[in-house]
């Protein structure tokens, strides 16, 4: 089990919208899925969404939301609020959250438990209380059909801790993780709950929304108290590569899911430190003479994702998460300068995946007379399912069959039809890799 403390965002979904709090529902942002994303970013650990809709309608929004969000953002979701039967746990697991969270102010919630984590398995399920006198009510119930708990009143933390403790919840084999949502203190008065309350998990909320850039800062501020939080600080100091004559290292930038190059920079010392410390690439300005953070004028903001050097410790490859173009043209990639290019196959097995998908998307949303694949769409699901049907069946046949030529067909055929499955009912490949992924 990893017991570093955890750095967790709170974002409040009304509407389709976010709000500041469980007690205020002003709007504070009208697209959650981009402030989902700048946690993400900016170094949060975790996400746990509040769902605060009233109708089913209302409901359905939200998911769709989280749905939107677990595509984008690279940490764990915990989806909380809303749930009153199976139904809707299931739906929230479905719609991309690695766990959902049981209100057990809730008798609906409590009765639920059981059958969630039967289903599910206690560690995808997570328990709220406003208390310490819930957690003693539901300490068989916590301990055996959920993995954490969620404090939303910061002042019962030491009484929550010992309640935890007096029940066999913590200080075992399988401890149950505790962890709060905090008031708005600042970044100091966070680290020193931490460093307070050693038995503390995480801290969530508050600050961290309000602020999600300085959401790096709290986690070196608790490195230096002794706070082992989720920091992962270099293998390789700058003092250990090898610099050119005007003391810097050239660094390639790779977009860190489909490895594109984006483009080719240079970092001094301060640039080097300034990004591990901020996680946004930083770097330095040959031509000005100065520091510069990728995006700071444009909005194009590069995140870093991984770090490498190479064999002679002269070259660093960024792996980054890009926001917008790399390029000061507005090109994606600096390189599209085409010199030279040879006839080739791309046989990278997801690329192949994505580039027919989209097709398959493009038909759906700029029809095109004789498709076959528009054929598939305009007689609906019904059609799809036995298409996909058929040619399971085919490969079945075509299994008994000693030559595999036959077969490797088949296949395709088969994953074409699913792919128009996929399209027909929005669900991509990163959804299916993801999903996979957390298997």
């Amino acid at each position: 089990m990893d017991n570093r403390k955890t750095i967790t965002a709170c974002l409040y979904i009304k509407n389709g919208k976010a709000v500041k709090g469980i007690k205020d529902m002003t709007v504070i942002d009208d697209d959650p899925v981009a402030l989902a994303l700048s946690y993400s970013n900016y170094g949060a650990d975790e996400i746990l969404i509040f769902d605060f809709s009233n109708t089913d309608e209302e409901h359905t929004i939200s998911l769709e939301k989280i749905k939107e969000i677990s595509r984008l953002v690279d940490i764990p979701l915990t989806g909380a609020g809303n749930i009153r039967r199976f139904e809707d746990v299931k739906k929230l697991l479905y719609a991309g959250c690695t766990k959902a969270a049981l209100n057990l102010s809730k008798e609906s919630n409590v009765q639920l438990a059981e059958e969630v984590a039967t289903r599910f398995g206690s560690e995808k399920i997570v328990a709220c209380v406003l208390n310490e006198n819930e957690i003693k009510s539901y300490d068989v119930l916590i301990k055996n059909f959920t993995s954490e708990v969620y404090l939303l009143d910061e002042t019962k933390i030491a009484a929550s801790m010992q309640v935890m403790y007096d029940c066999g919840l913590i200080h075992t084999v399988h401890p149950i993780l505790l962890k709060c949502v905090m008031d708005e203190k600042e970044l100091h008065g966070l680290a020193a709950v931490l460093r307070q309350h050693e038995d503390l998990n995480g801290v969530c909320g508050g600050i961290i929304n309000k602020r999600p850039e300085d959401i790096m800062k709290l986690k070196w501020q608790c490195r230096g108290l002794g706070i082992d939080v989720v920091l992962d600080e270099p293998s390789l100091k700058w003092e250990e590569l090898k610099l050119n004559s005007d003391g810097m290292v050239p660094v390639v930038v790779q977009d860190y899911k489909t490895s594109e190059v984006l483009m080719v920079a240079y970092m001094n010392e301060e640039a080097f430190d300034k990004t591990l410390e901020t996680g946004v690439m930083t770097y330095f300005s040959r031509s000005r003479n100065e520091l510069w953070v990728k995006g700071a004028t444009s909005g194009h903001y590069q995140y870093l994702k991984a770090m490498y050097a190479d064999c002679d410790n002269d070259t660093l490859l960024a792996k980054v998460r890009q926001v917008g173009a790399a390029c000061h043209t507005g090109n994606k990639s600096c390189f599209f300068n085409e010199v030279i290019k040879k006839e080739f196959n791309d046989t990278n097995p997801i690329h192949v995946f994505e580039k027919e998908y989209n097709v398959i998307m493009d038909r759906k949303i700029n029809p095109k007379e004789g498709s076959y694949t528009n054929y598939l769409f305009d007689k609906g699901i019904d059609k799809i399912l036995k298409k996909v049907g058929e040619e399971c069946t085919e490969i079945i046949i075509a299994a008994k069959n000693p030559d595999a030529e036959e077969l490797k067909y088949e296949i395709a055929d088969f994953l074409y039809h699913c792919m128009v499955l996929m399209a027909h009912k929005d669900v991509t490949w990163d959804d299916i890799i993801k999903e996979m992924s957390q298997r």
